[in-house]
């Protein structure tokens, strides 16, 4: 599992990493989640858990910056249909398949590394194979004059 930071919210909205003892933005608190760690934000007064508050907040900054995260018909309905219907959303589907899809790309990346591996000797394997195929040697005078003597046998007859 992935080392913990724990972060302490405060009133003013900062937010305070405990492992560095210091002050850190949102923008490096999305950089440590790119790097793979875990993040756990407590309110400072109340102990609170506000770290789902504060990853929102992350994803929706980085879609202001963008000026998108969802479409607007999307947008709409989501307000038309409530909370409800978000909640379940995300929580039944989204993240379901989100780790099927990173599942599935690992695996390809795998796959396709093997092959990689694989093809760097295929040059050297197939001169191997190659050496010992002969069916093909009388079509392309590469025998070693069988055929030759086969057809001074077949006129002599």
């Amino acid at each position: 599992m992935a080392e913990k930071i724990l972060l302490k919210k405060y009133a003013n909205r900062r937010l305070y990493d405990t492992e560095k003892s210091s002050y850190v933005t949102l923008d490096q608190v999305a950089d440590a989640i790119r790097q793979g760690r875990q993040v756990e934000v407590v309110d400072a007064k109340t102990g609170e858990d506000v770290t789902g508050f504060i990853l929102t907040q992350i994803i929706l900054e980085e879609a202001r910056k963008k000026n998108v995260l969802l479409s607007v018909p999307l947008l709409h309905l989501i307000i038309q249909y409530g909370q409800n219907v978000l909640e379940e959303f995300f929580e039944k589907y989204l993240e379901q398949t989100i780790n099927a899809y990173l599942t599935y790309k690992s695996t390809v990346d795998e796959q396709f590394k093997s092959w990689l591996g694989l093809g760097m000797d295929f040059s050297g394997m197939t001169q191997e194979m190659m050496a010992g195929i002969t069916p093909f040697q009388k079509f392309f005078g590469q025998s070693d004059g069988s055929a030759a003597n086969e057809k001074k046998e077949e006129k002599a007859s």
